[in-house]
């Protein structure tokens, strides 16, 4: 019997059986789930978490009595403590995170996600409040600097999955949230069905994925873009008073109708995909400056026409995503690709917390507060 010729070492690996491919795509895809949830629901819940319980005679709860039924604080607070725990994680992971044992890392991202919840429930409504949003970003951070990069070394499937599943987190969150409020449950009873998550991820993680078909060095990762988070940013002050919503339920419907262009566009990913991201980027930069040009010009003729700009502001966000991080996985060499989508990953954090303190500045433009 002739010997089997070796696989030479740039070879690609053999493909998984059905069964263990079905196995990772779920798990990737639950994870990926699982560890954008927290923040999803953190920003889709920013005007509630900010919104004092009282206000003065004649205004409803937390108007400052602007145009614009301003919070007293911007949902860019919440933003930038969703970004900046990430950020540092990220800055330093490609230095210190090869310390920290896998299993390890996996354990503390769910130990963060379930504080974040548990501090959300039992402070809402107080400044407290934000140091949920801060772990539940602790959380996303190291979740996305361990599970992308790993993602990564399961060839297109990984990330793919992930991606769809980050997607999903992002309908789920925005429309679990605000189906909750509408069924009546306050602010601390809503986020209370988060505490099952980490339950979920640990679960996912070592129970449910197998080995990577080509494992190289320790993986790192990566998370939302930037034109993604910046919606927090426009979409608090783009309000139409004459709608049958109130402020905080218009806000509410454009994160659901934005998560679900992400959805869809994410979990489109393995079958279309964009090779030149960057005109992606900047149909996203000429959309948000479309819809942060209408807050002063009002231009905009109803909240339905708002509602369409965020639903193809939600559809390009999530193919930048999908598409961004699966080139980089895609054609970066094997022993290189964990630290190309670290980087990746890192170059789009930077641009958030940028975007977060913008965000922080036009609430005072608009607002005068």
């Amino acid at each position: 019997m002739a010997e089997e010729e070796p696989l030479l070492p740039d070879a690609p690996p053999p493909a998984p059986p059905p069964a263990e491919r079905w196995r990772d795509g779920a798990a990737f895809w639950l994870l990926g789930l699982c560890n954008n949830l927290p923040y999803v629901v953190m920003l889709s819940a920013a005007r509630d978490l900010l919104q004092p319980p009282t206000a003065r005679p004649g205004q409803p709860p937390g108007s400052n009595g602007s145009a614009f039924d301003c919070n007293p604080q911007s949902t860019g607070a919440v933003l930038l403590a969703d970004i900046l725990p990430t950020l540092l994680i990220k800055l330093a992971a490609p230095f210190v995170i090869h310390l920290l044992p896998y299993n390890s890392r996996v354990v503390a991202a769910a130990l963060c996600a379930w504080g974040s919840f548990g501090l959300v429930a039992a402070a809402a409504g107080s400044a407290l409040s934000l140091g949920g949003v801060v772990l539940a970003s602790a959380a996303s951070g190291l979740g996305e600097v361990t599970f992308l990069g790993l993602a990564s070394q399961y060839p297109r499937l990984g990330v793919a999955c992930w991606s769809s599943g980050t997607g999903a987190a992002g309908l789920g969150g925005a429309l679990g949230y605000g189906a909750l409020l509408q069924a009546g449950l306050s602010l601390p009873h809503a986020v209370l069905p988060g505490l099952l998550l980490p339950h979920i991820t640990l679960l996912s993680y070592f129970f449910l994925l197998g080995p990577p078909p080509c494992p190289t060095a320790l993986p790192h990762g990566g998370g939302l873009t930037a034109g993604e988070r910046w919606q927090v940013a426009k979409l608090e002050l783009l309000y139409f008073p004459d709608a049958a919503l109130t402020h905080n339920e218009q806000y509410r419907w454009y994160q659901l109708i934005y998560q679900g262009g992400v959805f869809l566009a994410r979990s489109s990913v393995r079958c279309l995909r964009c090779r030149r991201v960057g005109l992606l980027a900047l149909l996203q930069v000429l959309n948000a400056a479309l819809l942060l040009a209408a807050v002063p010009g009002r231009f905009l003729p109803g909240f339905g026409a708002a509602c369409a700009l965020v639903l193809g502001e939600g559809l390009v966000g999530g193919g930048a995503y999908g598409s961004g991080f699966s080139n980089v996985a895609e054609q970066a060499a094997p022993w290189g690709r964990a630290l190309a989508v670290a980087v990746a990953a890192l170059g789009d954090t930077v641009g958030v917390a940028l975007a977060g303190g913008a965000a922080v500045g036009i609430h005072r433009l608009f607002c005068g507060a």
